[in-house]
């Protein structure tokens, strides 16, 4: 996982979102234990509460689970993807697509630029 401190969006949110990603590649796998906050701090040169804040977001929606001093663990059953969500997502692809016609791309070239993206994670 990587923080970019430039970016404009807070480092809790590149966190949370790069947690769930690696949920969702099945790179965390469910009953897998996350590392745990001050540790995963250290490394990535957060504060303490900037990864609790993600973690417990991630456990709000049911995709962590938190057994006390047992550790965070990728929850056993992930939760559904809301239609709100699959909307937003639908929304992001089609400005992409534009995007990408606008820029002069084809298809076989926007394609790969999104599945680098996708891999980069």
């Amino acid at each position: 996982m990587r923080i970019d401190p430039g970016s404009k969006v807070p480092p809790y949110e590149q966190l949370r979102s790069q947690i769930e990603a690696l949920v969702h590649r099945g790179r965390l796998a469910p009953g897998e234990r996350l590392p745990p906050v001050r540790e995963l701090a250290v490394d990535l040169g957060l504060a303490v509460n900037t990864v609790a804040r993600a973690y417990r977001e991630l456990e709000a929606v049911g995709m962590l689970v938190g057994r006390g001093r047992l550790g965070t663990f990728v929850a056993d059953a992930l939760p559904e993807r809301s239609s709100d969500a699959r909307a937003r997502l639908a929304d992001a692809a089609r400005a992409y697509a534009a995007c990408a016609r606008q820029l002069r791309f084809d298809d076989a070239a926007a394609l790969r630029e999104v599945k680098g993206a996708l891999l980069d994670g």
